[in-house]
C-alpha cells in the first residue's frame, strides 16, 4: 500500500466520495502533508529544483484529481481504450516508459469521478455493439498500491462484471490484491502482473516487490477465479538472458495450481527508449547502467508519432522465436497475445 509523503487535493475533489475516503484515511497521520489546492497547479507544491530531486519527491506524492473530458485514448495492442482512473506509479523503475509520457509528472494521481468515467465507458461499449470492447486500466499507471483506500479498481471490476460486452484488464508489479479476491467479477476482468528476471528487478526496478511476491499474488488471483495474465517486460538481451528468462518461466509454471479456469495470457515486450526518456533517465538516475547506446539500436517511429530506439530485426526475431518456443513448451493452458 502506498503511504505518500504528501497528498494534494485538487479543486472540488473533496466533494466526491473517493476524495473524502482518502482524506479520512490519512487525516490523522502527522507524517503526511495534506494540501487542499485552490487550483490545479500541482508542481508548485512538490519540492525539488532539478529532475533528480523533483522525481523523488514526486514519487512520494499522491494527487487527487478529476478526469476532465470525455474522450478516452486508444490503447493498442493491449485494449481498445484506456480507462483513465489513474496515472503514475510509485515504483522507481529506471527504464519506465512513463519517463516519456509523464516526465514532468512523476507523481501518482487518482481520479475521483469514477462514476462519470464508467458512464463514458458504457457509451463506448454501446457504440461498438455487438463487438466486445476492452478497457485497459493501467496504460499510464500501476493502480494497485492505492486500492486499499480508493477502491476504484473494485468499483470498476463490479461494473464490468455486469457487462455483456465490456471487459476490463490492468497490470501491476505490486501485490496488494487481497481486497479484490472476493469480488464477483464473472470473469470479465483480467488481472495481469509484470514479471522480469531477478537481475533486472535488482538492477532497475527500485521500490517494487520481488519476483517471488508477484508470482504469489498472481496465484491468489488465479485461485479467486480471475483470468490472469503475465506481462514480461521489458525484455533485455544481456549475456545469459535466455537462461534467466527460461528459469523465470519454469519457476512460474512450477508454482501454478493445476486447475486454472482461464488460459494464462502472455504479453512480451522488448526494451526500447526514446531520446526524451533517455535524457530524463540520465538526470533522474545519473549512475544508471541501462543499455541506452543509440548506435547499438535501430531507430523507428511508434504508433504515436515519436521515434524510439529498439533492438535490431535479427535480435527481435531471436527473442520472438525464443519466447514462442519456451512458452509453448512449458505451458499448456495459455495464450500468447503478442511478442514485440
Amino acid at each position: 500500500m502506498f503511504i505518500p509523503k504528501r497528498i494534494l487535493f485538487q479543486k472540488n475533489t473533496l466533494n466526491y466520495e473517493i476524495g473524502k475516503n482518502i482524506y479520512n484515511f490519512f487525516k490523522d497521520n502527522e507524517n503526511i502533508e495534506i494540501v487542499e489546492l485552490n487550483n490545479n497547479r500541482v508542481k508548485d507544491k512538490i519540492p525539488g529544483d532539478g529532475i533528480y530531486d523533483f522525481y523523488r519527491e514526486g514519487k512520494n506524492t499522491l494527487v487527487v484529481g478529476v478526469h476532465s473530458g470525455i474522450k478516452f485514448q486508444s490503447c493498442k495492442p493491449s485494449a481498445h481504450y484506456q480507462l483513465p482512473l489513474f496515472s503514475g506509479c510509485i515504483g522507481q523503475c529506471e527504464y519506465c516508459y512513463l519517463n516519456t509520457n509523464l516526465g514532468d509528472k512523476p507523481y501518482m494521481k487518482v481520479n475521483v469521478n469514477v462514476d462519470a468515467i464508467l458512464e463514458q465507458a458504457q457509451k463506448y461499449i454501446d457504440e461498438r455493439l455487438p463487438e466486445i470492447t476492452i478497457f485497459e486500466g493501467s496504460a499510464t499507471s500501476d493502480p494497485i498500491p492505492t486500492e486499499p483506500y480508493t477502491h476504484s479498481l473494485a468499483q470498476a471490476i463490479k461494473f464490468f462484471s455486469n457487462s455483456s460486452n465490456g471487459r476490463f484488464r490492468f497490470v501491476s508489479k505490486f501485490t496488494d490484491v487481497d481486497s479484490l479476491l472476493d469480488i464477483k467479477h464473472n470473469g470479465n476482468t483480467e488481472i495481469r502482473f509484470t514479471l522480469n528476471t531477478n537481475k533486472i528487478i535488482k538492477d532497475f526496478e527500485s521500490r517494487t516487490p520481488s519476483m517471488e511476491k508477484r508470482i504469489d499474488a498472481a496465484i491468489k488471483v488465479i485461485k479467486a477465479g480471475y483470468p490472469m495474465g503475465l506481462l514480461i517486460a521489458p525484455v533485455f538481451l544481456y549475456e545469459g538472458w535466455k537462461d534467466d528468462y527460461r528459469n523465470l518461466l519454469l519457476h512460474l509454471h512450477n508454482k501454478l495450481p493445476e486447475d486454472i479456469a482461464y488460459p494464462i495470457t502472455f504479453e512480451v515486450i522488448s526494451h526500447r527508449y526514446t531520446t526524451r526518456a533517455k535524457n530524463i533517465i540520465l538526470e533522474a538516475f545519473p549512475q544508471t547502467t541501462l543499455p541506452m547506446i543509440d548506435e547499438d539500436r535501430t531507430f523507428k517511429y511508434g504508433q504515436f508519432g515519436y521515434g524510439k530506439y529498439v533492438y535490431g530485426k535479427e535480435q527481435i526475431r531471436e527473442m520472438k522465436n525464443f519466447f514462442e518456443m519456451e512458452i509453448n513448451d512449458i505451458f499448456r493452458n495459455k495464450e500468447i497475445k503478442y511478442i514485440i
